[in-house]
């Protein structure tokens, strides 16, 4: 007990996230290119007003 108190006081505690860091494979994770998100379908406020203004753009320029 006495040895844990002193490695603390000597190392600190680590508030890491944990898991498995050798599993990084380059890869970005995000919403943003997935059909759902960007039609707005999965029924997210935010992802409804971008969807709406995507929409707007992509028509802005049509005749």
């Amino acid at each position: 007990m006495d040895d844990d108190f002193q490695h603390i006081l000597e190392h600190g505690i680590s508030f890491g996230r944990g898991g498995d860091k050798a599993k990084d494979d380059g890869k970005v994770k995000t919403k943003a290119k997935k059909k759902q998100y960007i039609t707005g379908a999965h029924g997210s406020g935010s992802a409804r007003q971008k969807a709406k203004y995507r929409e707007q753009r992509a028509n802005r320029h049509k005749k």
